[in-house]
């Protein structure tokens, strides 16, 4: 939804402020990961139904639990949006969940602040997961759950657990973090700004309230919809959609074939028509409001090279060879563009806050479509690559289900990915989580995991950062 300045280190001037990196390293230090117990205990007496309470900052936490309870409680963080307790994605995975005997606990996070809650949301967790075991009963062990914007939290948690968690499942996370995510969005606004609305004269950061956010998004998407009618519209929408990570299959419509660069834009044409900016631009200042500024950047931005990481870098080239454009001219136009500065202190806020991947203490499966519109696939790719990096590679899994859309899972596949976490859990090492392994978990037909390996995420870069230039 609405999950960085320098963006790739090896070929551009360190320009972020130091920040993160100490406190971020200390978090880690403080985790002792505990051995966690293979086999749950019987569950203890405790009363069905649902429970509610409040935390110390306000926050709101419920809970549901089953007749015939298990003994294992999920944990559940909710998205962006307003602050209020959820304890499942939705009603059909809930009933589905509490079926198969599951107790699931979550809070709605501090519901003075911001929706953009990386704040409060990780302590709230935890404080609920306290509340529960007060107030309702004491699970035989915890797996954490989160889906957006709570898939960046249950990262957190998973990193932080410190024995609290045996293991989680995350599904569509934005886990890259805010620090990217404001930067690739900045970035493709950008281009649709400078190459689609030159005269519109908007401002992409600093909004004055969720109004002006929501003009500026009209003004951009009413020019991408005139600029589909010519080639050379068609083609620099394209590259809008490619710095923002949009995948090229639209809901309603088949994938279209590789090489069809022009069925791939106008299923991104789609996407954007149908209102993607309002969601991501009027997303912006709530993430503003949280941080107390912007840390998006295009300072010294190199658009060669970050297009050249995408994987839509073919398409592109073919729609501006098809319409006589210069790609290489448009790339300079933005490299000419007035700069968007990070606000610092903005940024070590996120980047305290807001990041994930120093390091896992329980195992964690993640789920992604592979055409999600809003926290892109290839975020998985980075979050990757900084597991990997703290050196927790064996503790993280992700499986991929062929779907367009944000969190578009079925109940069955939650609890496929939910039966995985179990089976690494009891037995301490994962089993086959391919996607034919988690699709024969559940009745045909009712899943769509896919093998699949997405590509980098574009402007994806370490989540610490080195002094700035800018």
């Amino acid at each position: 939804m609405s999950t960085r300045p320098s963006r790739r280190l090896a070929r551009r001037p360190a320009r972020r402020l130091a920040v993160g990196c100490t406190a971020l390293a200390t978090l880690s230090a403080v985790v002792t990961a505990p051995a966690i117990a293979n086999a749950a205990p019987a569950a203890p007496a405790t009363p069905a139904g649902h429970h509610t309470g409040t935390l110390a900052d306000g926050a709101t936490w419920i809970a549901d639990v089953p007749d015939a309870w298990n003994g294992t409680l999920l944990l559940f963080s909710h998205g962006f949006g307003p602050t209020v307790a959820q304890d499942a994605p939705d009603s059909a995975t809930q009933s589905a969940l509490l079926a198969a005997g599951y107790a699931l606990a979550g809070s709605s996070y501090d519901p003075h602040g911001s929706w953009w809650a990386l704040g409060s949301a990780e302590r709230d967790q935890f404080q609920t997961l306290d509340a529960f075991k007060a107030g309702v009963g004491q699970p035989a062990r915890t797996i954490s759950i989160g889906e957006s914007m709570g898939g960046l939290v249950n990262a957190q948690l998973v990193r932080d657990a410190d024995g609290r968690i045996a293991g989680s499942l995350g599904m569509c996370g934005l886990v890259a973090g805010g620090l990217d995510l404001n930067d690739y969005q900045l970035a493709g606004e950008v281009v649709l700004a400078t190459l689609l609305a030159p005269d519109a004269a908007v401002h992409l950061t600093g909004y004055a309230s969720s109004a002006d956010a929501a003009a500026v998004a009209q003004t951009l998407t009413d020019a991408v919809v005139a600029a589909q009618q010519t080639p050379a519209g068609r083609a620099r929408i394209a590259l809008a959609a490619a710095f923002l990570n949009l995948p090229a299959w639209a809901p309603g419509q088949n994938p279209p074939a590789p090489g069809d660069a022009a069925g791939q834009e106008q299923q991104q044409e789609a996407w954007i028509a149908s209102g993607l900016l309002a969601f991501i631009i009027g997303s912006r200042p709530a993430i503003e409001q949280a941080a107390g500024g912007d840390s998006g950047s295009t300072v010294g931005l190199d658009w060669h090279a970050l297009l050249a990481s995408s994987v839509h870098r073919d398409e592109i080239r073919d729609l501006y060879h098809a319409a006589g454009l210069d790609l290489n001219a448009d790339l300079a136009t933005l490299h000419a563009a007035p700069a968007y500065h990070a606000d610092p202190a903005a940024t070590a806020w996120l980047a305290r806050t807001s990041t994930a991947g120093q390091g896992l203490d329980a195992p964690l499966l993640d789920l992604h479509t592979t055409a999600d519109n809003l926290v892109p696939v290839e975020q998985e790719s980075a979050f990757a690559d900084r597991v990997r990096a703290a050196g927790d590679a064996r503790l993280l899994r992700q499986a991929y289900v062929a779907r367009q859309g944000h969190c578009a899972f079925t109940p069955n596949e939650v609890l496929a990915g939910l039966h995985a976490v179990v089976h690494r859990i009891d037995t301490g090492r994962w089993g086959d989580t391919s996607a034919a392994a988690l699709n024969a978990d559940q009745p045909a037909g009712t899943t769509a995991f896919l093998d699949f390996r997405p590509g980098r995420l574009v402007d994806a870069r370490p989540p610490c950062r080195a002094v700035p230039g800018d």
